[in-house]
């Protein structure tokens, strides 16, 4: 009984595991494993019935209480306004204009597009569904090879979760108490490193085997040169501005992430009307949708505050801490255990649920790890292995959007696309991708420079 007692932390987090697949509401999944533990956790004399009146506190005092949080719903409403206003179609056919003699130019194309909305909506679902509507019947129109086309639109349109603004660096920062313009820095060039690397691959693939992607036709565009340059001025301009507006604001410490959120929520309003596509009916609809996301994800905070303070009460952080010390493992053997888990878990959950279970748990512990000036310093006493932590499971929690067989992205696509288009094709098609994404970690593990030099350089160190 004192075994089955002292691994109670161990049982909770298994029966999580468990219970998620049920399908029912995460949030309730995660308060409910929590009452439930507590009980169990009085029964067994680890926990006392009367903390649970500190949970409340916990999440008004902490989780409602943060300002920083406030930008998650209005990114949401900026990235579902952007959405509706047209901007991303008008980008794409300029796109295609600029790259029709390269090779895999519509891939291309749309791995440019995606790139970009990724700093304007950071909405994963928005951003896959919307680049299918538009780029999948083009590209089979145009004789692409499926798998080529479905990957692509699938990879990036998850580029939004990593490239900032996004709301998954808005809430693992706050979930670690680390700034969130330090975050989102530090994002930037690995973003950037994934996105190069779809670019490359796609190029040379079409190189390899042009059959796969055909080329567009000449005469493709404008046929003036006034009529060109309009197109450039109304297709990259109003995203420009838009990506200028909100994370120059933030990174020339004009406009705290939270400022910037009601800046680029309005700013969308202005390009949505500027597009005359903004009437009361869009408006109510972008309202809506973007109050039930913020209402999901923040009932999902209030279940994860409540299974984190049983967890840890019942003494899961020092299991864990007890397990690492005993297992003689060094810092490298623990971080890739964890880069390991995070990766699996992605097979199966979101990243919301692997960031609110995994991160508060492991974070405390990788920051105690010495891994030899790997990392270097900052200011000469603090290490900044917490922010290259924390993008390094950001790169890795891409990979759940795109792995089968509960990847999200891969089920928004599947939804919209045109029913020639086969599951089996789409799994294919991100294979190569997932690999990319794979490297990409291991680049930000190995030179970790790529996470750090950008925020070092404006911090100063």
């Amino acid at each position: 009984m004192d075994t089955l007692i002292h691994y109670m932390p161990l049982i909770m987090f298994a029966v999580l595991a468990v219970v998620l697949f049920t399908g029912y509401p995460v949030a309730f999944i995660l308060g409910g494993i929590a009452l439930v533990f507590a009980v169990l956790g009085d029964w067994a004399g680890v926990f006392r019935l009367d903390q649970i009146q500190l949970i409340p506190l916990r999440i008004y005092g902490g989780t409602m209480a943060s300002l920083v949080l406030v930008a998650i719903p209005m990114f949401t409403f900026m990235g579902t306004m952007l959405e509706k206003s047209g901007v991303a179609t008008d980008l794409l056919e300029a796109l295609q204009v600029l790259l029709r003699r390269v090779p895999g130019g519509l891939a291309l194309s749309v791995t440019l597009m995606g790139t970009i909305m990724a700093a304007t909506t950071g909405i994963i679902g928005a951003s896959v569904v919307m680049m299918t509507l538009m780029a999948l019947p083009v590209m089979m129109k145009a004789n692409y090879s499926i798998p080529l086309a479905t990957g692509t639109i699938a990879a990036s349109g998850t580029l939004g979760i990593l490239i900032p603004p996004s709301i998954m660096l808005v809430i693992m920062s706050d979930l670690l108490s680390v700034p969130v313009g330090t975050v989102f820095i530090a994002a930037i060039v690995p973003g950037l490193l994934l996105a190069l690397l779809y670019t490359f691959y796609i190029f040379f693939l079409c190189r390899w085997k042009p059959h796969l992607a055909p080329p567009m036709a000449e005469d493709i565009g404008p046929s003036t040169r006034a009529e060109f340059w309009r197109m450039i001025f109304r297709s990259f301009l109003p995203p420009i501005l838009l990506i200028v507006a909100v994370l120059g604001s933030i990174f020339a410490g004009i406009a705290t992430p939270t400022e910037a959120s009601g800046v680029g929520a309005a700013g969308s309003v202005v390009l949505a009307a500027f597009n005359r596509r903004l009437n009361w009916a869009t408006l109510m609809d972008v309202c809506v949708r973007s109050a039930l996301t913020g209402a999901m994800l923040f009932g999902i905070f209030v279940g994860a505050t409540a299974f984190s303070f049983v967890f840890k009460s019942i003494g899961g952080e020092e299991l864990i801490i007890e397990f690492i010390e005993s297992s003689s493992a060094g810092p490298w053997s623990i971080l890739f255990v964890l880069m390991a888990m995070v990766f699996a878990l992605g097979f199966f959950f979101d990243w919301i649920e692997i960031t609110l279970i995994v991160l508060p748990i492991f974070a405390p512990i990788v920051a105690l790890l010495d891994f030899g000036g790997h990392v270097g310093v900052w200011d000469g006493v603090s290490t900044p292995i917490v922010i290259w932590f924390l993008i390094l499971v950001a790169v890795n929690l891409q990979t759940s959007f795109l792995t089968p067989p509960f990847g999200f992205a891969l089920f928004y696509l599947k939804g919209v696309a045109p029913p020639e288009v086969k599951i089996q094709q789409i799994y294919a098609g991100i294979i190569p991708f997932v690999l990319l994404q794979v490297l990409g970690l291991a680049l930000c593990v190995f030179f970790p420079a790529l996470v750090l030099w950008l925020p070092s350089f404006a911090l100063g160190g």
